[in-house]
């Protein structure tokens, strides 16, 4: 069956900004392969990112980082950029462990959220003691601090976090800025945070927002006057923490939309849903369908990668359990996104594969490879190959698996980024783009090793 003019024209569009993201190390899922099997593959094949929040304590568990590393694109520091975490005491910043959760996102290509820069809550106690004149040349340079410190590492960034009261009067929230500085504060940061780091989107985020009501009314109105006046306001972040007695709201992508109709980008931030089974599957679809539905919504983030670190753990609202077992909810999750989990579990005993490759699209300066992945006569739980292509020539963006490089950057070492698991006879696949430079050689397969 011959693609359309428009869906080859969309390919094309989406291998040329392949090219682009992967010459900033970011690995691109393309949407000319099979379904993405993890969340962050098949988001990104949506134009949008699937995150998670990231502690950096646990960052030395195999599973929790294995699993990051499979399925998410985007991670959120969970308290490490906090105020109370990066600058103890005034003027003295510390950063070693914000430090090691950007570093690693930045290794594998995934997007970061700084979270956040102006909060009433984990506040150093020296911050309230404050005069507000002290008070406003701290925050300025806290602000400037941070964000000058993390300049172009930092896909968003949320600058003001929480500053609403709940119930029904539509009030700023009490806290040290908004007491002594009154409500110009906020603005005072976003102006602050544009100067710090031009390129970051400067989002303000809040909770209980996520239905139209009087604490969401007030923060609309409050985007649409900086929109109106030019303060600068990119995005703004619902961070969508639902359980039985606080559900997904009906109107939530109505909400998400009006929103994004004032020319903001929206954000869901902090997701979790407690609960467990259908219901639970049934609302994390929920979520990610009215995400999908609005163009605005750029992305995702779970609040969390494992039960077991879950702030609300005893209420088991993520999308892996304990043990790191895919939840219903995940495969809710995944198959709303488009994706496919594939693959069937077997016994890996004389195990087998075979890896065959196939040049896709060309265009005047890359090729697409495919490299199909075939069971043997038993069923397989992994496996891993090889591509390595003549210098000059470099891949520049992979999807469908978790590649590793050698030192000269010539071979590439490629696995599941998932499941890896095949039934007898049966295949996978992965894909990538050459860029030739010069040189339209195939790359060089190795064998198939299963496991």
């Amino acid at each position: 069956m011959h693609a359309s003019t428009s869906s080859r024209a969309r390919r094309a569009l989406v291998l040329g900004l392949a090219g682009l993201l992967a010459a900033a190390g970011v690995t691109v899922a393309s949407g000319t392969a099979e379904a993405a099997s993890t969340l962050g593959a098949a988001a990104a094949e949506k134009g949008r990112y699937f995150g998670t929040a990231v502690a950096a304590n646990h960052l030395g568990e195999a599973q929790y980082v294995s699993t990051l590393n499979a399925e998410f694109n985007s991670v959120t520091p969970e308290n490490e950029m906090k105020w109370d975490a990066v600058e103890p005491s005034r003027g003295s910043f510390s950063f070693g462990n914000a430090d090691r959760i950007v570093s690693h996102a930045q290794s594998r290509g995934m997007k970061v959220r700084g979270h956040t820069l102006v909060w009433h809550s984990q506040l150093p106690g020296w911050v309230g003691g404050l005069g507000a004149a002290d008070l406003r040349t701290a925050m300025n340079n806290h602000i400037n601090q941070v964000m000058g410190h993390y300049k172009g590492k930092i896909h968003s960034w949320d600058v003001v976090n929480e500053a609403f009261q709940d119930g029904g009067s539509g009030a700023r929230r009490s806290s040290p800025f908004q007491d002594k500085l009154g409500n110009g504060f906020i603005e005072e940061a976003f102006r602050t945070a544009r100067a710090a780091d031009p390129a970051a989107k400067l989002c303000y985020n809040d909770y209980n927002t996520d239905g139209i009501n009087a604490k969401s009314n007030a923060v609309y109105n409050m985007v649409r006057d900086f929109k109106a006046r030019g303060v600068p306001i990119d995005c703004v972040g619902f961070q969508s923490h639902f359980n039985s007695a606080s559900p997904v709201p009906s109107d939530y992508q109505a909400n998400l939309q009006r929103f994004a109709d004032l020319g903001v980008d929206v954000q869901i931030t902090e997701l979790d849903i407690e609960g467990s089974g259908t219901a639970q599957a049934n609302s994390y679809g929920n979520v990610v369908k009215a995400c999908l539905a609005v163009s605005r919504c750029t992305g995702i983030t779970v609040w969390g990668i494992t039960d077991k670190y879950s702030w609300r753990a005893s209420g088991t609202p993520l999308l892996f359990d304990g043990n790191y077992n895919k939840k219903p909810a995940y495969s809710a999750v995944l198959t709303a996104l488009g994706g496919s989990s594939g693959g069937n579990p077997g016994n890996p005993g004389g195990a087998t594969c075979t890896a065959t490759y196939s040049k896709q699209e060309e265009w005047s300066d890359r090729f697409n490879g495919k490299v199909t992945i075939t069971a043997g006569s038993a069923a397989i739980t992994g496996w891993t190959t090889t591509v390595t292509v003549t210098s000059p020539q470099r891949i520049s963006a992979t999807w469908n698996g978790s590649p590793t490089w050698d030192s000269s950057g010539n071979v590439m070492t490629m696995r599941p980024n998932g499941n890896g698991s095949l039934a007898a006879g049966a295949s996978t696949s992965f894909g990538f783009t050459v860029m030739k430079n010069g040189n339209s050689a195939a790359p060089v397969i190795g064998g198939c090793t299963a496991s």
